[in-house]
């Protein structure tokens, strides 16, 4: 019979050296400035580390973006295309 295996996570490390890591906030500045151009102008990014984990994220900084925005849903679609590719890219590699 299996016995049970039992991993427990040093959540301060996981933190410390993967949620707030330099690598972490360029791999999301990264895809952060590659969702908002294919949003097009006026769309920006901005990309920080908070107490608890790195934030990234793209917003409509004109006022046409914003229309634009509210209209077509860009960003959306800009995500999501993003993670569509993402995605493929991890289940070929593997």
């Amino acid at each position: 019979m299996a016995q049970k295996v039992m991993i427990e996570l040093n959540q301060a490390a996981i933190r410390q050296q993967l949620l707030k890591s330099p690598e972490i906030l360029e791999i999301c500045r990264n895809h952060a400035e590659e969702i908002a151009e294919r949003c097009g102008d006026g769309y920006e990014t901005a990309a920080y580390t908070q107490s608890t984990r790195i934030v990234a994220k793209v917003y409509a900084d004109s006022f046409p973006a914003r229309v634009e925005n509210m209209k077509n849903n860009t960003l959306l679609k800009a995500v999501r295309k993003c993670l569509k590719r993402l995605f493929r890219n991890t289940c070929s590699s593997g």
